[in-house]
This record gives structure tokens, sequence and C-alpha cells, in this order.
């Protein structure tokens, strides 16, 4: 049935931001992996801009007990950038289904996009079909996830197409790939996330697994599937191969194009969320930096 937006609430978003981050030791034993450099940002900048291109100001963190102050210290409430950023901890890591349940509270019957801390996306149609995949799910509700092709499926959730596209199955990185359709770390689910996510057993794994979630919307014929294909870039930068392609990609975009992914301050100003004098206020700290000299340039337009 579908809905119409006075019936929904906005969507918000809870990006996960805890976990080890044992696929990186020995360099994230003292620093979370989150708050690691992707070229000239935090790798968190990266999930938290993507929301802000969707048009969503209310943001949940997920985070570790001991990385709670670090994160603060970086994002505050969130009104610099005209936004509400508020925080949780995940007392130890028990799969990426949890946040969903940590975060319940925080929806408050809200539809949520829900991303990993530690993906990065890029690709010039991107903030269109996002924010159209969010209008999709504030108004029909259900689930909405993305396939993106990858040669090595075995490290990822697996989605299966039918003869005629349709979603057949999903498995969590399965032995023996029934497709290269990694399923990315970006989720739009309706308000049943939360107490779908309760319902979720331990895997093999012992992890509360995202790909469960998916499985409740899939038999309930409630999943849709977007395909990235060419023109679309995605990283899941947990792994140190994948960390440098991520900086690698980041680096060569800017310097060719002169603009910035993943620029918070900057997304903030175009959405209309701070005005000229926030984002020079916000750039004057900055100002003998290249992030800084961007920022001022961009208020000088």
């Amino acid at each position: 049935m579908t809905r119409s937006k006075a019936d929904t609430p906005a969507m918000k978003a809870i990006i996960l931001a805890g976990g080890s981050g044992r696929r990186l030791y020995p360099v994230t034993l003292t620093v979370n992996k989150h708050l690691l450099p992707i070229y000239n940002k935090p790798m968190i900048y990266y999930p938290l801009s993507l929301v802000m291109l969707m048009g969503i100001r209310e943001v949940l963190l997920v985070v570790n007990p001991q990385d709670l102050q670090d994160f603060q210290r970086l994002f505050g409430d969130g009104s610099h950038l005209g936004m509400r950023i508020a925080y949780t901890v995940q007392p130890e890591p028990r799969g990426l289904a949890e946040g969903l349940v940590l975060g319940a509270e925080f929806l408050a019957g809200a539809p949520v996009c829900y991303v990993l801390g530690d993906n990065v996306f890029f690709g010039h149609a991107l903030p269109d079909l996002l924010r159209e995949a969010r209008r999709t799910v504030e108004q029909e509700g259900g689930a909405l996830v993305f396939g993106y092709p990858v040669k090595d499926p075995q490290r990822f959730g697996v989605v299966e197409f039918d003869e005629t596209g349709r979603v057949r199955s999903l498995e969590e990185k399965p032995e023996h790939p029934k497709s290269n359709f990694a399923v990315v770390g970006l989720y739009l689910y309706d308000a049943e996330a939360p107490a779908i996510a309760r319902t979720v057993r331990p895997s093999a794994r012992n992890e509360l697994e995202i790909t469960e979630v998916n499985r409740a919307y899939l038999r309930r014929g409630r999943l849709r599937v977007r395909l990235l294909g060419r023109g679309f870039a995605w990283f899941d930068a947990g792994t140190h191969d994948s960390f440098l392609e991520a900086g690698e990609f980041v680096a060569t975009i800017e310097r060719r194009t002169g603009t910035m992914i993943g620029c918070i301050e900057e997304i903030a100003f175009l959405n209309g969320w701070i005005g000229r004098e926030d984002l020079r206020r916000l750039a004057r700290p900055l100002e003998n930096t290249e992030y800084g000299r961007y920022l001022l340039e961009l208020a000088e337009r």
C-alpha cells in the first residue's frame, strides 16, 4: 500500500562506526578505523556526506565506548552543519544488524538510511539516485538495497536474481556465490526494521547479520534491489588494499576536477542548511590547509 508523505516521518540515518577494525590491524589497535584518513578527510566523512546528499539532517552514530569522545569532538551535536547528530554506544561488536536495535529510540518510528561507516561511494548521478530511493521507501515502505558487481563476492552479502530480474536469494559471505553482485553497505528501511532486527539470531559466525534483516523483507515481498553499474564507484574500505584504493581514487578525482568528495561543510552550504558566513567561520581555523582554502573559495563564489 502506497503511503503519502504526510503519513510517514522524514527519514533519519544511522551510521555504524563501531566494531573492532580487525581487518586493518595493527593500524586499528589504537585508532578507530572510521577516524583514519581516506586521502584528506576522516573515513567517517564519506558516509556522513552520503546521507547529507539525500537531504537527511538527523543522524545517529553507533560507536565503541572508548571512541565516543573522539567522535563528539569531531562532530559535536551537528548544529554547525545545520544538522542533529546524536550518539549511542555499542558495548561490543555483535554484528551489523545490532545498530538498528540500538537506534530504535532515536528513530522513533521513522524510516532509516542505514550506512556502514567504512563504505565510500561516488557517481555523478548518485545524489539523484539516492533521493529517489529515499522517496520510494518513505512513500511505499519496505526495504531498498543496492547491488554492485565485484570479482570477489565471497567477501560480501550476495544477491541472486532470477531470469526476470527479481531477487531469488540473499547469502552472507557464501563459499560458492550464486552471482557476482555484492550488497553494498547502504540500506534503506521502513519503520519495521528495528523490530525485524530484534528477531535476528546469531549466525555461525556468532554475529547478528544484516543479511537476515534483508531476507525478512524478501520473504514479505518487500525488498527492492537497485544495481549500481558503470558510472558508480564503491569501496568497502575495511581492508588494507581497499583502504588504499579508496584514498587513491578520491585523490585522483579531486586533483583532476578541483572539487572535493565527501566535503560535509560544502554539502551543508549547498543544501541551504548553513549560510555563507557560517561557511567562512568554519573555514577560517583551517585556512592554512587545502581543505580550508577550498571552503573559503566556495564561500566567495
